[in-house]
């Protein structure tokens, strides 16, 4: 329930920007919502056209996401820690985190069905034991919870910022100074909404450190640690200071777009006590060879 008190405003552009930060939906679902009286002002249904008045009192129901049935599937990828709670996984590139619709098959989740028995259940049966992600074309280390008191632990942990993440990221251009950080609050793109942006607007703070490990030409190695972790942030940010990750097809050149690779960007290194145990735990993944192999090629200019 939301109470109105501002300017005169409709109310499918109210309820898109009030729900926009928690639910990410967009203006045409909310009217869909409107229209199938799923909303209602002071207690009574009305248009999208409807003009908010100052009191005004919106109740709004968002039916429950479609019933996404993963099913278990045999795919490689590395678990390189396992326990009763939790698990470490080393996600290779290409690999999509969880299922969405029109993609049901050959994510982590389909693998980690067919590997593992228990995972915990609070995010549903499309997303079992995901605590956080990492993108498609990023590789490297990610945290999965086997029970639901790990999971609940683990989320407040990384909203607290008590889980320690660095990535190594092959991003254009010389980048000076040889450290620096990056604090830029990330929101949704005003009008592409399969991206971020480094907005004051339905934004949250955003914080990157970054180190220069090497300079190749007119690329850049960097370490990337994040101290927050919005969608897309290594990526907004190191596209907001003009130094974008290779081969990232949104937020870099065009011409990257056709880098088969996908974005060099790799989950190297996480740090944390464990959820249940307290035992510090730490966990490295070597850096793929295709970063080698594309560092060779720049420095030979091929």
């Amino acid at each position: 329930m939301l109470n109105f008190t501002s300017e005169s405003i409709r109310l499918d552009k109210y309820l898109t920007k009030s729900l926009l930060e928690e639910y990410d939906l967009s203006r045409t679902f909310i009217q869909k919502l409107i229209d199938n009286n799923n909303v209602k002002v002071n207690d009574e249904y009305q248009t999208s056209k409807y003009i908010l008045q100052d009191g005004d009192v919106v109740e709004i129901i968002i039916p429950e996401p479609e019933h996404l049935d993963a099913k278990p599937e045999n795919l490689d990828f590395k678990i390189v820690y396992e326990d009763e709670y939790i698990l470490i996984v080393d996600k290779p590139n290409g690999m999509v985190v969880h299922p969405a619709p029109g993609n049901l098959s050959g994510t982590l989740v389909n693998g980690l069905l067919y590997k593992i028995k228990d995972l915990s259940s609070i995010n549903g049966c499309y997303r079992p034991g995901i605590v956080h992600r990492i993108d498609k074309n990023t590789t490297g280390l990610l945290i999965v919870a086997k029970t639901d008191a790990a999971h609940k632990k683990l989320v407040k942990m990384l909203s607290e910022n008590k889980v320690y993440k660095e990535y190594i990221a092959l991003v254009h251009g010389n980048v000076e100074p040889n450290s620096g950080l990056i604090d830029a609050p990330i929101g949704r793109h005003r009008t592409d909404r399969k991206k971020m942006s480094v907005t004051e607007v339905n934004s949250k703070r955003a914080v990157t450190k970054f180190e220069v490990l090497n300079r190749y030409n007119k690329f850049s190695l960097l370490k990337c640690v994040i101290e927050t972790g919005r969608t897309h942030q290594i990526r907004v940010h190191l596209s907001y200071i003009k130094h974008p990750v290779l081969g990232d097809n949104l937020y870099s050149y065009k011409e990257d777009s056709k880098i088969e690779y996908g974005q060099y960007l790799h989950s190297h290194k996480l740090k944390f006590f464990h959820p249940i145990t307290n035992r510090k735990l730490e966990f490295v993944s070597d850096i793929p060879e295709e970063f080698n192999v594309k560092i060779s090629m720049i420095e030979n200019k091929v």
